[in-house]
């Protein structure tokens, strides 16, 4: 039961993320976005993933996995869009 519990926590932060990756993707544009707080943000995601492995608990698993994915997607896409030139 309490599994269930830690999969609704993963699934509301992660789905959290979604907005920002669609927004940024849509406005070709991650300048409002810090890049120190993706960085960490993505290093303390991929922590508690590995955590989660070391517990052998799936919900900090997968809640962490498919957060650092969405992470890394906004971190790369902030770059890409910054070295894009302006029109």
């Amino acid at each position: 039961m309490i599994d269930y519990l830690g999969f609704l926590a993963g699934f509301t932060t992660t789905v959290s993320f979604l907005p920002q990756v669609i927004k940024v993707y849509r406005t070709k544009s991650g300048e409002d976005i810090s890049f120190w707080m993706v960085l960490l943000l993505s290093c303390g995601t991929f922590l508690w993933l590995i955590y989660g492995l070391v517990l052998h608990s799936m919900p900090i698993v997968i809640a962490n996995a498919v957060t650092f994915s969405l992470v890394v997607v906004i971190f790369v896409l902030k770059i890409y869009y910054a070295r894009l030139p302006m029109n």
